[in-house]
């Protein structure tokens, strides 16, 4: 019987260490919306957006509502650089990426009409090829 606990122990660990990995980097994505990284604080749309990613995309939609101004924070652990985020239009047209900027962990913009739009986030492959990836939205106070 502790055999079987030591194989189910050792099965889970490395989850258990994600899912606190994941915790800290949703703390690092909530300060650079409370103004610690930057002069303006942001309100969360109260969502957390979190993908274990391994080589791949994940996919997020939201709308963002006209007059309004947003913060995109994205972190992936200690260095900042390592998520890109992409925005998109309905169509697939790309409204903004990080990957132009240096991959910048968070993004400030003006939205002029409501509109739905597609949130890709990945990790930077020559920087990082698996892990947790947070994204966070804010709205301007």
């Amino acid at each position: 019987m502790k055999t079987f606990f030591r194989i189910i122990l050792v099965t889970l660990l490395p989850f258990i260490g994600a899912a606190q990995d994941c915790e800290s980097i949703v703390r690092t994505c909530e300060s650079y919306l409370s103004g610690k990284s930057g002069n303006v604080k942001f309100i969360s749309d109260g969502q957390v957006y979190t993908a274990f990613l391994d080589r791949e995309k994940a996919e997020f939609k939201t709308t963002f509502f006209g007059g309004s101004t947003y913060r995109i924070a994205a972190s992936a652990g200690t260095d900042d650089e390592y998520v890109i985020f992409t925005i998109k239009d309905p169509n697939g047209k790309v409204l903004f990426t990080n990957s132009k900027f240096k991959n910048a962990p968070y993004w400030d913009f003006k939205v002029q009409h409501t509109i739905p739009v597609t949130i890709e986030t990945e990790l930077d492959l020559d920087k990082k090829v698996t892990g947790c990836a947070v994204m966070l939205i804010g709205f301007k106070q």
